[in-house]
């Protein structure tokens, strides 16, 4: 059993070239995902006069899972291709990357996201994509315990086909299981849109300054991700060794790459 040791990093880290362009690597995968994850809730919302279809559901997940294969895939030998902020504090909850390196993928993340609801809203003459929100009949709380088991079972794939150094064969099919987990729980989505990644929400909820119950799709991932990274690290990890503090030379980050 191995308890997580958090690392902090150092400024040198934080502001070296390999991990500004493991920063840049998020920012484009980001990009990527969230233009054709969010393209395809206009896609659907434009096709059936703005009314949720069990078709247009259908589809919203297959887009999501394909491009986040293709986004993990992309920055996979950079950044090793988190493409969502809670996979990314999963990552450092468990001792894989460093705060700094964190902070600065966040910060990457948010961006990317941004710029992909940007150009979506430009590219259909001024339709903003619609902010994560709670159906009529969802309460807060129901829905921040929904985010939490989503986010759970999404960071628990990512660490069991990656995140463990035994594993290495299953680190082939990574992206295609963090993908269908992702498009699977789009399908069970129920009352409150099933974000999973507070990126995916912080940039249609920038775009169009809508800001209600936003809160929820950033304490309930994290929470979610934070406990998969405790349990799989504590039960399941095969690690023999503890992460050993790098030196000044040393900047690669403190993580398994994801693939």
């Amino acid at each position: 059993m191995r308890i997580p040791r958090i690392i902090i990093g150092n400024l040198k880290e934080a502001t070296h070239r390999d991990t500004l362009r493991a920063a840049a690597a998020e920012f484009f995968s980001m990009f990527m995902f969230v233009f054709v994850a969010q393209g395809s809730v206009i896609a659907t919302r434009l096709t059936s006069g703005g009314k949720a279809t069990q078709a247009g559901l259908i589809w919203e997940a297959v887009a999501h899972a394909f491009a986040l294969i293709v986004a993990i895939l992309v920055g996979a030998n950079t950044s090793a291709g988190h493409v969502n902020p809670a996979v990314t504090f999963g990552a450092f909850v468990g001792g894989h990357l460093s705060f700094c390196r964190s902070v600065l993928y966040w910060i990457a993340q948010l961006l990317g996201s941004i710029a992909a609801c940007l150009l979506l809203k430009v590219a259909h003459n001024g339709l903003e994509t619609s902010a994560f929100a709670l159906s009529a009949v969802a309460k807060p709380w129901n829905a921040v315990v929904f985010e939490i088991m989503m986010t759970f079972s999404l960071v628990y794939t990512v660490y069991a086909t990656t995140l463990n150094p035994k594993r290495d064969y299953l680190r082939i099919i990574a992206p295609i299981a963090i993908g269908f987990i992702v498009g699977a729980n789009v399908l069970a989505r129920g009352i409150n849109g099933a974000s999973m990644n507070p990126a995916l929400s912080f940039g249609p909820s920038a775009v169009s300054w809508t800001w209600n119950s936003h809160w929820i799709y950033w304490l309930g991932p994290f929470i979610g991700s934070a406990l998969a990274a405790l349990v799989y690290e504590t039960i399941f990890s095969d690690h023999n060794t503890h992460h050993e503090q790098l030196s000044a030379d040393d900047y690669k980050g403190y993580y398994h790459p994801i693939v």
